[in-house]
């Protein structure tokens, strides 16, 4: 049951990422969460840090988007600073904006890769989809208020899945 919040990858941050090992095994789109993920909840816009591995995606020829629960307001200018597709008010976990994703850019299940902070938004929604998933820390500490309440379920599931030995904060692998 709890098989579902386990990560296919699990890495410190996005620049830990092997992006290289991804694309050689078959990844054509990374999808990537906005908040705690690609940039804490506080800033406006992108870092360049974020611009220069956005940028070396690109050359990797990746499709970028971001898949975000958040509102155009906040995730429109990552969208038109970093110049990638983005996707605002997803609901992740369901399903609906990961079809579309599908639709509009024709991959399939195994070429998409799902890249975020949350166990029970971006690990569980991309593992519903059959998408490559993989758990990155939070970079900030402020979270939203629905987030906070995600992070206190998440930490039960986070014990769990170490007494299980599916997953222990800390111990990164791919």
């Amino acid at each position: 049951m709890f098989n579902m919040f386990v990560p296919d990858m699990y890495q410190k941050s996005i620049y830990n990422i092997d992006y290289k090992k991804l694309k050689k095994n078959g990844i054509k789109c990374l999808i990537f969460d906005l908040d705690n993920t690609l940039t804490p909840v506080n800033l406006k816009s992108p870092s360049k840090k974020l611009k220069d591995l956005m940028e070396d995606l690109k050359n990797l020829k990746f499709k970028l988007i971001i898949v975000s629960n958040a509102t155009k307001k906040r995730v429109e200018p990552f969208k038109d600073i970093l110049c990638i597709d983005s996707a605002y008010l997803s609901l992740k976990p369901f399903r609906r904006k990961y079809q579309k994703v599908l639709k509009i850019y024709n991959f399939k299940e195994n070429e998409i890769a799902c890249i975020g902070d949350q166990l029970l938004t971006d690990i569980w929604g991309a593992n519903r989809m059959g998408f490559t998933s993989i758990l990155v820390n939070p970079i900030g500490t402020i979270d939203f208020a629905l987030t906070k309440i995600n992070r206190i379920i998440e930490n039960s599931i986070y014990n769990i899945l170490e007494k299980k030995e599916l997953l222990k904060k800390g111990e990164y692998y791919d």
